[in-house]
């Protein structure tokens, strides 16, 4: 290893910065996202994130599962700390998996102020633990059932509806990606959904009358395979006498929103998209 990183990872260790920050250090030092993310997979630095960024977010961490058919579906659970009653949000990945990225976001929605909960919706093959890279379990997650992925979806609605401390009549969901579509028909079979917000994905053409809940999409500009719906979604939607509010973030591509594995990452795209996305959630219009 070289010593001028491991010089800058002690003083991030001992300044006990998060991994968003410690990544971009080590992309500045190794040249790029691939090396800072193998460099990171080697450390023994890389373990003590999870703990650090919960202490510091104030919130506590804890894996659940919960009955899906025939299956157990494993989530990564957050909440904040202390008592009370919280609204909730479930978090359904991309087509990568349950990568660390989404395990943040979902601290980040637990630091916010909601129950928080991401399903890894790999579980049917034995979860994400036992995919070896990101392309292991995009081939994985393409061979699953559509039909399948949005049950496992709706039984983990059910479950976090029904976790302690949960405002169960303020659930919403958020997807990212292969997560938005489902977002979408889990909008369109659970009625009581409170929100429903999407990153930057597909969305399906049938069934869209079914859908009850408020509806936020973020688009990129240059992701030319869907941001180029968003009007006729818009128009659909509307016709059908439903709400859709969706904003293209100029000069952005595709997970502008994932600040952990692609160069794609845009901070005030970013930034903003969050900022919509917690205002959408919070509000009772």
């Amino acid at each position: 290893m070289r010593p001028d990183v491991l010089q800058q990872l002690d003083v991030n260790r001992r300044g006990r910065v998060g991994r968003r920050e410690l990544l971009k250090s080590v992309v500045a030092l190794t040249g790029g996202y691939t090396a800072a993310h193998l460099f990171l997979a080697n450390s023994a630095l890389a373990a003590m994130s999870p703990a650090q960024e919960t202490q510091s977010a104030n919130v506590d961490v804890e894996t659940v599962h919960y009955p899906s058919e025939e299956s157990s579906i494993e989530a990564y659970l957050a909440k904040p700390k202390g008592t009370g009653t919280f609204p909730a949000v479930m978090v359904i990945h991309e087509n990568r998996g349950l990568t660390d990225q989404f395990k943040d976001v979902t601290r980040r929605f637990a630091a916010a102020g909601f129950i928080a909960m991401a399903p890894d919706l790999l579980s049917r093959v034995g979860g994400m633990a036992k995919m070896d890279t990101p392309a292991d379990a995009t081939r994985a997650l393409n061979q699953l059932p559509p039909d399948a992925t949005v049950n496992d979806l709706k039984a983990g609605f059910d479950f976090l509806s029904k976790y302690s401390g949960v405002d169960a009549a303020k659930v919403s969901v958020v997807g990212f990606a292969w997560g938005s579509w489902r977002t979408f028909l889990l909008a369109e079979a659970v009625p009581n959904i409170y929100r429903a917000v999407v990153f930057y994905g597909s969305t399906p053409t049938d069934g869209l009358q079914n859908i009850h809940a408020p509806v936020l999409a973020h688009y990129a500009q240059f992701d030319f395979r869907t941001t180029g719906n968003a009007i006729l979604i818009q128009d659909t939607m509307k016709k059908l006498g439903k709400k859709f509010t969706y904003y293209v973030y100029p000069n952005t591509y595709s997970t502008f929103f994932d600040d952990m594995g692609t160069q794609r990452y845009d901070a005030d795209a970013s930034k903003l998209a969050w900022t919509r996305t917690l205002d959408f959630l919070r509000s009772n219009s």
